[in-house]
């Protein structure tokens, strides 16, 4: 397995603290770029992937800063040009060696949270939601002319384009779970919420680069058994961010990684199983004491502690 961390696309001592405790792989997030750009140009791409390299980091994975919003995911004016240049980006990604591409079908308010501010261990902050607090708020637009049966109809158009060139430029997919996943968020239904919704997606395509984000803290809020999981879909993962959630969809905390509810030793057992060697990395860490929680989830104390603690279970399952 390919340890890794979401680094910026710009050096700085992020990177030089994620070589010194042996990570040498990145993902290049949107979370980092700070100014909602998602290249997918050739030479923008180019740059971005030789200066990772040109400092020892391998970009593993591109994901958030991906070119797809809800012109496509809602099939509206413009659907087509934009998957043209997803294809694009798939086949330039391809031609510069970059594995896997993360990318998910939350239209509307996507990732969502009630509070970012969750005390957790010591003081420590995380991230929890609440649907009856999140239910009293303004629906979007779009979810007056949205159903569930739309959202499938523009994924299964999506795949159907899309699937292909990523065979042909041998780039991965990986679809990542609604966060949270639960039948709709304020009337904007959300489809990718279940492993059978997962079945479904994985049939419209069937190919291995037609794969899973398999993003834990949201198959551990569907309630299942996270390590079963992982070897029901097997080599269909493509991707993995580990983390833990306490609680259901309908309401959870963000935990520590060694503070949750999943045996996380199991789950790289199972990872191990189904011979998954792509990219893992930690996700939606707590803030830790000095950080100033400006991007929730993604501060690098935490991102450390769970980078050790990742690598700690697979030299003890290795």
């Amino acid at each position: 397995m390919q340890l890794l961390l979401v680094l910026p696309p710009e050096p700085d001592e992020r990177w030089e603290k994620a070589k010194q405790i042996g990570v040498d792989h990145a993902v290049y997030h949107s979370l980092e770029l700070g100014d909602g750009r998602r290249p997918s140009q050739y030479d923008e791409l180019l740059r971005a992937v030789n200066r990772y390299r040109d400092h020892g980091l391998e970009p593993a994975a591109f994901e958030g800063s991906v070119p797809l919003t809800d012109t496509t995911r809602l099939a509206t004016d413009g659907r087509d040009d934009e998957i043209d240049e997803f294809c694009r980006f798939l086949r330039n990604l391809g031609k510069l060696g970059v594995d896997v591409v993360c990318y998910d079908w939350m239209a509307g308010l996507r990732w969502a949270r009630t509070s970012v501010t969750t005390p957790s261990r010591v003081a420590s902050l995380t991230t929890s939601y609440s649907d009856e607090q999140m239910r009293r708020g303004p629906a979007p637009a779009a979810a007056r002319s949205t159903t569930a049966d739309d959202l499938w109809a523009n994924l299964e158009y999506f795949l159907e384009r899309v699937v292909p060139v990523a065979e042909e430029a041998d780039v991965k997919l990986g679809l990542h779970p609604d966060d949270p996943p639960i039948g709709d968020v304020r009337g904007m239904p959300r489809i990718v919420n279940s492993p059978e919704a997962y079945e479904r997606a994985l049939d419209v395509v069937d190919s291995p680069y037609n794969g899973i984000t398999f993003c834990q803290g949201n198959f551990a809020a569907m309630s299942v058994d996270v390590p079963a999981t992982i070897r029901r879909f097997g080599d269909r993962i493509s991707f993995v961010h580990f983390r833990d959630v306490e609680g259901g969809a309908d309401g959870f905390v963000e935990t520590w990684h060694d503070d949750g509810l999943t045996d996380m030793a199991a789950a790289i057992e199972a990872y191990r199983d189904i011979g998954f060697d792509g990219p893992i990395r930690p996700d939606h860490v707590p803030t830790m004491a000095g950080e100033d929680n400006s991007i929730p989830g993604y501060h690098l104390s935490g991102k450390l502690f769970a980078s050790g603690y990742i690598r700690g279970l697979l030299d003890a399952t290795d």
